[in-house]
């Protein structure tokens, strides 16, 4: 079983909604956990991130793949250190 991260653009709980119920869809989908906070995504199951993102983008939601630096970039602003944010932003990347 595969295990897909990504991090999708979405707003508010309807947007969630449409999200589990557009990959619910696909075949070989097993589960789907959405995180509307940290705007992640996690599909597990037996199916391709290309199908996954295709049908994401169908929908009308852009996704980009999940890595440390995304989370380490939420945890920045969530955490109310906009200064840090300002310093990743400009200096690390």
């Amino acid at each position: 079983m595969e295990t897909v991260e990504l991090k999708v653009e979405m707003y508010g709980i309807h947007s969630e909604k449409r999200i589990r119920r557009c990959l619910s869809k696909l075949r070989g989908v097993k589960m789907v956990e959405v995180e509307l906070r940290s705007k992640k995504v996690v599909i597990r199951g037996d199916t391709d991130e290309r199908r996954i993102v295709k049908a994401l983008r169908r929908t009308g939601f852009r996704s980009e793949p999940w890595c440390s630096k995304t989370e380490m970039l939420l945890t920045a602003y969530n955490g109310g250190k906009y200064r840090s944010l300002w310093i990743i932003n400009h200096f690390l990347f």
